[in-house]
């Protein structure tokens, strides 16, 4: 029998998770409801945000501290992730077979995208300084306060892009793209330019969410696979109906797996994820939360 104190550490752990998983599905549900094609760059701009982050931020290389290596990171993958639409996407986005071309495109990139981490960080792992080492307790719940730290900054991220998407209008003339390309050409929207620009919304998510699990664990270049796939159970699990559908799964899976890592160990968790995934594909195609029509 869990006792009380178990089950809110098991469930404070499963909060962390879904803090960053909704970072990354989020950023990965922008792209695919925009231009309606899976970034499989996607976990390794996880991983160079890490990595930038770590270079500027870490003693052992700038030293700037941590707040410019978060701000240095995002600024830098928000560049990284519109040079990536420009070059792998852009020139195949009137072509009929655009989704498998994506697939193949951003599965380059992100080869090469890796083999420079490789190459100019080395494979020796790296880890970034968490912002704070002490502890918050509020009764029997006992949370690092660094990944308390996380979870507001998680938060804000979202609630911050979220707000972009419905009061500017930039982010009001992504979510009309998402709806109907033709009918935002012919309003007199810049398609190109709006595309460009939720590639690199997306990779600045990302990024900052490399930072997050550069400050829970340790760094190699091949970080962001594990992230991706748990993204892309994530998204598939809530649905793109809405650009919250993918935090609400995001909260779900995060308390699924520490729940699971308790219950059943590390070694089946992925098992039980993916029979989720699955089961929620059967009744529910368009996810959990989802609907068919595509929009941000």
């Amino acid at each position: 029998m869990m006792s009380i104190d178990t089950f809110l550490a098991v469930a404070s752990g499963g909060l962390v998770l879904g803090a960053i998983y909704a970072l990354m599905a989020a950023g990965l549900a922008v792209v695919w409801t925009t231009l309606g094609i899976f970034n499989f760059g996607h976990g390794t701009f996880i991983a160079a945000g890490a990595y930038i982050g770590w270079q500027i931020a870490d003693r052992e290389a700038a030293g700037l501290g941590l707040a410019l290596g978060i701000l240095g990171a995002t600024a830098a993958l928000f560049v990284l992730g519109v040079i990536f639409q420009l070059i792998l996407v852009r020139p195949f986005e009137r072509r009929g077979d655009i989704v498998t071309a994506s697939v193949i495109t951003t599965l380059a990139g992100a080869t090469i995208l890796e083999s420079a981490i490789n190459l100019i960080w080395g494979p020796r792992s790296k880890q970034l300084s968490r912002i704070v080492e002490s502890e918050v307790s509020a009764g029997p719940v006992v949370l690092a306060a660094n990944d308390l730290i996380l979870i507001l900054m998680a938060a804000a991220t979202l609630g911050s892009v979220g707000w972009f998407l419905i009061a500017t209008r930039t982010g009001r003339a992504m979510r009309a793209v998402a709806q109907n390309r033709e009918a935002a050409e012919l309003i007199g929207l810049h398609v190109a330019r709006l595309y460009a620009g939720a590639f690199g919304l997306s990779a600045a998510m990302a990024g900052l969410a490399g930072i997050f699990v550069g400050s829970m664990r340790f760094m190699t270049p091949t970080m962001g696979t594990d992230p991706l796939m748990k993204a892309l159970i994530v998204v598939i699990f809530g649905g793109v109906a809405r650009f919250t559908s993918p935090i609400y799964a995001a909260l779900l899976i995060g308390m699924l797996e520490s729940f699971s890592n308790y219950l059943v160990g590390l070694y089946w968790t992925p098992a039980v994820l993916f029979a989720v995934m699955i089961t929620v594909l059967i009744l529910r195609p368009a996810g959990l939360f989802g609907q068919h029509q595509r929009t941000l």
